[in-house]
């Protein structure tokens, strides 16, 4: 009889919550982790390297809370009111996207003039919400963090959204029409996520990951999860009062997927392929699982997600999210942020949350209430009492200088990229550098079979040193028996633009070195680059490795490349100079480590050789000038020669 009450009691208790919409307070702070993931990710990629991964939680929480809505008010009216779901969408969402890209527009029409390339494009695809199929086309990897990086690029997943809300209604409608049992629907819904997830590992290229990244049917899987989740634990149905047993199973389940996420943030690499090819797809899973348990009423990981300070982020995690790329991209072009990461990320994290806050009360909050409807009336009684509305003059004169600078920079959108002279210099020396590769990989063989009968002898090789010869040694500050050894050194270099600039010094002291450069060249594509070098038999027994400049280096990717060339092999690994970006002291704190690991990694100390001499770089501070390249050369010429002869 007691037990009878207790379930009547409960099920009670189960309608009335059922009749009432709740404000779920931990989302707020399951948004907190995923801005901050993003943020911390932007700013410093090499201390969270999973932390675009906040992004797949973004589309979890809304795809749940969307459909979550939507039945509920579906059961309450047996309808949806899809004009007033639309309305209330473009409310919060598209005032400060037009803010975003009007100021950003206009800041780059007066400083940034080389962004404005394709800015027409850029600006409508983003206000009809299919910016990432024009990223997919048209945009550079997210994960090239150096070479002209756009302050739109990360507006690719609010069009994934957009083009959500504009279906979604349809669906969730005829999925409560057609199909009484919503057990169903959840599992077509998940059915589909994973043929998305499926579709994301077979379109998956290493080599080029943008259509997967961007694409609207490669990421849907995130959405539906959320989705799914909501026909199948609706939180308006879901009973607050549960037993100590269920509720020890969902404070387990939500705290064990937490601290997965968390694990999955520091450990999941954007560039590696298990990414794409299931591990994207799991950490959506424990994603869905951590919004699950926060939903509940019984669970207790909604009240360890709820407070002050995840509601204040949550609640302006949108803000927070769009302005973040262009404060972050218009700041680093101005510092070098390099030698001091961690000051300059708090100067950018607080001038994010200021850009945010400003938007939050002038923009986002006051727009998301307004009522569009008594607009006409407004603008009549401010022509009337002009006095009574400054506030409006002001954000009036505000709107219009955006909107004519924006215009400006529409019509100056350079028809295509320009090359600068540094990009033209790397062109050229590319080129020279294939042109030269040939005939080196002949002089590497050459100097491999008579490496057994040379004999050190100074005196012969100072005799037997032509006019030219003393040039070079007098250019790049070498020994003669410095100049020999490296005349007689077979080399292969692999490396980005900066051992691509540098190409044509190199190559007049290392007469036998075929050069492999490319330009936004990162780690993860240098194995496959060694691998196709030894098939077509121009590995050397020395390896020259300059990579590091576009982005930071993980263990295992350092790893990868000692492996692919060989312990058979001797290793010189040049460290990185970029005081522009925060990889750098990262960056050569790998390899440190890695050649304290491996016997045959040697390092290039190019930073601590360069970082005083300012005077050796053109204006991006990174790629060296003609006087910095003798430097260069003449270093690693020096470090190769003292390792020859030891």
């Amino acid at each position: 009889m007691e037990q009878s009450y207790t379930r009547l009691t409960r099920e009670a208790v189960r309608r009335q919550h059922a009749g009432k919409r709740r404000y779920i307070t931990g989302f707020d702070g399951i948004r907190t982790l995923a801005v901050l993931g993003v943020i911390i990710y932007h700013l410093a990629p090499s201390t969270l390297q999973g932390g675009y991964l906040g992004v797949p939680i973004f589309f979890v929480v809304s795809g749940y809370l969307i459909t979550y809505l939507l039945i509920q008010e579906w059961d309450k009216t047996q309808g949806i009111n899809i004009l007033g779901f639309y309305g209330r969408r473009l409310k919060r969402l598209y005032p400060a996207l037009v803010t975003m890209l009007l100021g950003t527009t206009a800041y780059i029409t007066l400083f940034q003039r080389s962004l404005l390339l394709n800015i027409r494009g850029t600006v409508l695809t983003n206000l009809i919400y299919g910016y990432n199929w024009f990223e997919i086309k048209h945009g550079q990897s997210y994960f090239d963090r150096f070479s002209g990086e756009s302050p739109f690029t990360h507006l690719w997943s609010l069009s994934i959204e957009g083009q959500f809300y504009l279906v979604w209604p349809f669906v969730v409608l005829g999925l409560l029409l057609f199909l009484r049992k919503r057990l169903r629907a959840a599992a077509i819904l998940l059915g589909v996520a994973i043929l998305s997830a499926v579709l994301m590992a077979i379109l998956y290229d290493p080599a080029n990951t943008n259509r997967v990244y961007y694409g609207t049917d490669t990421r849907m899987f995130a959405i539906l999860i959320g989705t799914a989740m909501a026909f199948l634990w609706p939180a308006h149905k879901l009973n607050p009062q549960v037993t100590s047993a269920h509720r020890l199973i969902l404070d387990i389940a939500g705290g064990l997927s937490l601290l997965m996420l968390i694990w999955m943030f520091f450990n999941m690499s954007g560039q590696a392929a298990s990414t794409y090819r299931g591990g994207m797809f799991w950490f959506t899973l424990l994603s869905g699982i951590l919004v699950a348990t926060v939903a509940h009423p019984g669970s207790d990981l909604n009240r360890v997600l709820t407070n002050p300070v995840f509601s204040y982020i949550g609640q302006r995690s949108y803000g927070i999210y769009l302005y973040q790329f262009p404060v972050m991209i218009f700041y680093e072009a101005r510092v070098n942020i390099g030698n001091h990461p961690l000051l300059n990320s708090l100067i950018e994290l607080a001038l994010i949350m200021l850009v945010t806050e400003l938007s939050y009360r002038l923009i986002e909050n006051p727009m998301r209430h307004y009522h569009y409807g008594q607009l006409t009336q407004d603008v009549v009684q401010y022509f009337h009492q002009p006095s009574r509305h400054r506030w409006a003059s002001g954000l009036g004169v505000v709107a219009a200088l955006l909107f004519s600078l924006s215009a400006v920079g529409f019509v100056q959108q350079p028809a295509s990229a320009q090359p600068t002279a540094l990009q033209k210099t790397i062109t050229a020396r590319q080129a020279a550098a294939k042109k030269k590769n040939a005939a080196a990989a002949k002089k590497q063989r050459a100097l491999a079979k008579a490496a057994s009968q040379r004999k050190h002898d100074k005196a012969a090789a100072l005799a037997k040193l032509s006019k030219a010869d003393k040039k070079i040694a007098k250019t790049y500050f070498l020994s003669v028996d410095e100049l020999r050894i490296s005349k007689q050194t077979p080399l292969t270099a692999v490396g980005d633009s900066v051992l691509l600039d540098d190409s044509g010094d190199l190559q007049q002291v290392f007469p036998g070195a075929v050069v492999d450069g490319a330009v936004g060249r990162q780690a993860d594509a240098v194995p496959g680059v060694i691998h196709s070098l030894a098939q077509r038999g121009e590995l050397a027994k020395n390896v020259l490795v300059n990579i590091g400049t576009n982005g930071y280096v993980t263990p295992q990717q350092a790893d990868d490349i000692v492996h692919a060339i060989g312990t058979d092999h001797q290793i010189f690994w040049v460290t990185a100079h970029v005081p522009t970006r925060e990889w750098q002291d990262s960056v050569n704190n790998r390899i440190a480590k890695t050649a304290a690991k491996y016997k045959n990694v040697h390092v290039i100390d190019w930073y601590t050789t360069a970082k005083t001499h300012s005077s050796w770089f053109v204006s991006d501070h990174v790629h060296p000038n003609n006087q910095g390249n003798r430097y260069f050369t003449s270093l690693i010429a020096k470090a190769i020669a003292k390792e020859t002869k030891a």
